[in-house]
């Protein structure tokens, strides 16, 4: 079995390139001759399955897989099922620092079973449009959506491997999202749509496990944060409202002072 956290360790501290990604639609029943990988890469299923054989081991990969290999590799496929096979691939250069040389997941083949997961799917999508970055802020950008990726990824195998209810995995990626995203204009109708729920089942569900309703949820995370910020330094208030996703100083202001019991000035 792959050690998750030796994975995640070595993304946190080796010296990686993203070389190449795309997207690829392959027909029913198609067969790839054989051929020798060149590159480390991950494959992510998105629709249909494929059998793939690399090195006399055979994987079975379904919407919701994901395939690892190495350099090197004898590597044979076969479009299973009567549908198109649709994946991303990825390719990628690691350096591995000294104490990690003993991590050998990177220079093997594996199979991880994240499942179908919307996040995972949407990254993919913007990382594949980001296919050409400008200048080297641009590839910080590629760097920063791989690595919201391979989280999204180990995040979700882990949740597999605790046997954690789909509800509860559901609510946990919610409240990841929201943690990443709180400072942009958030709805229930968006949180909802996110993990193809309606906004009832969506809320019933978030209070079950968190004891607020999403919006709730919402405010006081930013609300927390405008404190962390107050600590911080001498902003202006209109810019701490801001940084937390209020564009009106004075409703952020009423909901910090409903919370806190005095207002940001005050409390700064």
């Amino acid at each position: 079995m792959i050690n998750l956290d030796k994975l995640a360790k070595a993304f946190t501290k080796g010296f990686y390139e993203i070389e190449d990604r795309s997207r690829l639609v392959i027909q029913p029943k198609s067969l790839l001759s054989e051929f020798t990988t060149v590159k480390h890469g991950f494959l992510f299923i998105i629709r249909g399955g494929a059998r793939i054989c690399v090195n006399g081991t055979v994987y079975e990969l379904r919407p919701g897989s994901v395939f690892h290999a190495a350099p090197g590799m004898q590597m044979d496929s076969q479009v299973i099922g009567q549908s198109e096979l649709e994946y991303y691939s990825l390719f990628y250069k690691l350096d591995m620092p000294e104490e990690l040389n003993s991590t050998h997941e990177f220079d093997s083949h594996f199979k991880l079973e994240p499942g179908a997961n919307l996040k995972i799917i949407e990254l993919l999508i913007m990382l594949h449009q980001n296919a050409h970055p400008s200048g080297e802020i641009g590839k910080l950008r590629i760097k920063e959506l791989f690595l919201s990726l391979m989280h999204q990824v180990l995040i979700a195998c882990s949740y597999r491997e605790n046997d954690r209810s789909p509800n509860q995995r559901m609510v946990d990626e919610a409240l990841a999202y929201i943690k990443l995203h709180y400072m942009n204009s958030l709805t229930l109708g968006e949180l909802a749509e996110l993990h193809a729920m309606s906004a009832n089942r969506f809320s019933y569900l978030f209070h079950k496990y968190t004891g607020l309703r999403p919006i709730d949820y919402v405010v006081n995370y930013r609300l927390e944060r405008a404190c962390e910020l107050l600590k911080a330094g001498n902003f202006p208030i209109r810019e701490i409202a801001d940084r937390v996703g209020y564009d009106n100083p004075l409703y952020f202001s009423r909901l910090f002072k409903k919370k806190f019991g005095v207002s940001p000035s005050a409390y700064k």
